[in-house]
């Protein structure tokens, strides 16, 4: 067999061995396709459910508009006129989109230093943290996707203060968030036999 051959079964056998748990769901318009696609996400939510109280729905919602559920999404580069990187717009990072401090904070208060935030175990657990709180500090149910997503984006003292009144996008978005959130709970209703 030539060394052509040869190297390319080895690529191969390399390519088939990767994970494909950082791939997105294909339909991210249906809860139950994602679950049945992704089963061990379903498991993350449940598992964040039981210990936090934040809906599935919720943290799906919010992880879509977050990520997309891309494991390992970054925010865009700024580019000084135009052509320049000028570095990312923040540090989020993965499915919650966790900024560098509060990850750190979360991992600290938790004692889960070796979380990861591309792992959707890690990043759920990390968004009910976050969430509860949110309905401990600013009187948010953990079932308000519209309003948790706001606290979630602005921060405590930003949502306290009521810092998204003046971002029009901000709060449009939000209100989509809501209403996945709502669609993704009456789907999830639907097939939560099979699961």
């Amino acid at each position: 067999m030539s060394r052509f051959f040869r190297a390319m079964i080895l690529v191969l056998l390399a390519a088939s061995c990767g994970s494909s748990s950082g791939v997105a769901p294909r339909n991210l318009d249906d809860a139950c396709r994602i679950v049945r696609q992704k089963p061990d996400y379903l498991r993350a939510f449940r598992s964040t459910e039981r210990r936090w109280g934040v809906p599935v729905h919720v943290q799906m919602a919010t992880i879509y508009q977050e990520s997309k559920f891309v494991a390992n999404a970054r925010t865009p580069f700024r580019y000084w006129a135009g052509v320049i990187p000028m570095g990312r717009q923040s540090s989020a990072y993965g499915f919650a989109q966790a900024l560098d401090a509060t990850w750190d904070e979360y991992r600290k208060d938790q004692g889960r230093r070796g979380a990861k935030r591309d792992r959707i175990r890690d990043a759920t657990d990390f968004m009910g943290w976050y969430m509860t709180q949110t309905k401990e500090r600013n009187g948010v149910a953990l079932s308000d996707a519209r309003n948790q997503y706001l606290a979630y984006h602005e921060g405590h003292t930003g949502y306290a203060r009521g810092s998204y009144r003046s971002k029009s996008w901000l709060v449009r978005v939000a209100g989509e968030v809501d209403s996945r959130a709502n669609m993704y709970e009456r789907q999830l209703k639907k097939c939560r036999r099979r699961f």
